[in-house]
């Protein structure tokens, strides 16, 4: 299954969230177009009304009136006078048969049964076999038709819809706005709100997807912090493998000193990459285990040196300046060091993620993101939200534990997903 399988099956919840939402607001005072339906329906009128000539067509077998002769032997009632009333009636029913001439009727009758089947059997054939038949599994005349026109309401309650999905009121705004540029006032469909929609997210998201870079610098050092449960080790574990399988040699720094777990769900990582991780006491000075392992992977030349971080709320001044310990000290050894800081968040947190970014920022200078558990949430917009607040770089995105579950952040690819559009 391809990763934008795994990933538009894994963002069910918020690409449900929003179709249903933009079905329900086109929905919400939308109609169906009246010009496409009638022609069909007119056209097959007049056809009905064109049967009736079989009916007449038995008059045909009277036609055999070349039983005309008949009347001529008549002359025998004439030689009667006193019946002579009689005779001037039996003349009467020749003008009859001469009044109606169904030879002319003949010549439509036999050329209406063959026009009358085609006509009916096309049109109601045609429709059903059309692509967005098959796309949406449902009769074109359905999607396609319900319509609404793009007015200030619809526009509000599509930024409701935004808002809702954690794009953030300043980003909403933004969208529906650009949404609303040569479009305003026309009557719309459920599929093109989605496909500009998707086209607005990933217009905001190009900008910011590149991978993480890697510099000759030796060691290459990247740090990665984030808050408690937002998966900064299963995502060390998965980097440093896929780097391990490009080619590259890295070293792993267990610096999350105060939770066992960690220590040895890296460890287990390091067995399946072949990567050694560096261990220190439970408990111990994690800046001076960073300080160690630098020493180390220097002394190996390693090309990656990946250090792990314990989990702390941006609110915790304490902790949040003993990240900053770390940064000093690690600056010691290399005064460009971190190259690189990852700041790992839980799209589960929604717009909180805001504030992490914004406080992470100014302690560890984050450089680029990785956005974690994108199959937990309904609101996977707020990585939209971070892309138009701060343009940092989204290196990654995971949906699930395994190594393949993360991958490089591709734009189309996940507003396509988002919306629920194919692609």
């Amino acid at each position: 299954m391809s990763f934008f399988g795994k990933l538009k099956s894994k963002l069910f919840n918020s690409s449900s969230k929003l179709e249903e939402g933009l079905d329900a607001i086109v929905q919400d005072g939308g109609n169906d177009a009246p010009d496409v339906p009638p022609p069909p329906s007119e056209q097959p009128q007049p056809l009905p009304e064109t049967p009736p000539a079989p009916n007449e067509a038995p008059p045909a077998p009277p036609l055999e009136h070349p039983a005309t002769p008949d009347p001529v032997p008549a002359p025998t009632p004439s030689d009667d006078p006193g019946p002579d009333v009689t005779p001037p009636a039996d003349p009467m029913p020749q003008p009859a048969p001469e009044i109606a001439p169904p030879p002319p009727l003949e010549m439509p009758a036999p050329l209406d049964p063959s026009p009358q089947v085609p006509p009916q059997e096309t049109p109601t054939k045609a429709p059903k076999g059309g692509i967005l038949g098959r796309l949406f599994g449902r009769e074109t005349p359905q999607a396609p038709t319900l319509r609404r026109v793009l007015d200030d309401d619809m526009l509000e309650s599509l930024e409701e819809l935004l808002i809702a999905s954690d794009m953030g009121v300043d980003t909403a705004l933004r969208v529906t706005a650009n949404i609303a540029e040569g479009r305003y006032g026309r009557r719309v469909s459920t599929q093109e709100i989605k496909e500009a929609l998707a086209g607005e997210v990933a217009r905001i998201l190009d900008p910011v997807a590149r991978p993480l870079p890697i510099y000759p610098k030796k060691p290459q050092v990247v740090l990665v912090v984030g808050v408690n449960g937002s998966g900064k080790t299963t995502t060390i574990g998965k980097l440093a493998s896929q780097f391990r399988a490009a080619g590259k040699t890295v070293v792993i720094a267990a610096g999350d000193t105060f939770r066992a777990a960690a220590v040895e769900q890296l460890q287990v990582w390091g067995q399946r990459a072949g990567v050694p991780v560096l261990t220190a006491p439970e408990g111990s000075d994690p800046a001076s285990l960073a300080f160690d392992a630098m020493t180390r992977a220097q002394t190996d030349g390693a090309d990656l040196l990946m250090i792990d971080t314990a989990g702390r709320l941006q609110n915790r001044h304490d902790l949040m300046e003993e990240l900053a310990k770390i940064v000093r000290v690690i600056r010691k050894k290399d005064p460009d060091a971190p190259h690189n800081t990852l700041l790992v968040l839980d799209a589960t947190t929604g717009q909180n993620a805001l504030n992490q970014v914004e406080i992470f920022r100014q302690v560890a200078d984050v450089s680029g993101l990785v956005m974690t558990k994108l199959d937990g949430t309904a609101k996977g917009g707020v990585l939209v939200a971070l892309a138009d607040r701060f343009g940092l770089p989204i290196h990654a995105i995971g949906v699930g534990e395994q190594i393949d579950d993360l991958q490089p952040f591709d734009p189309e690819e996940f507003a396509a997903a988002l919306t629920g559009l194919d692609r």
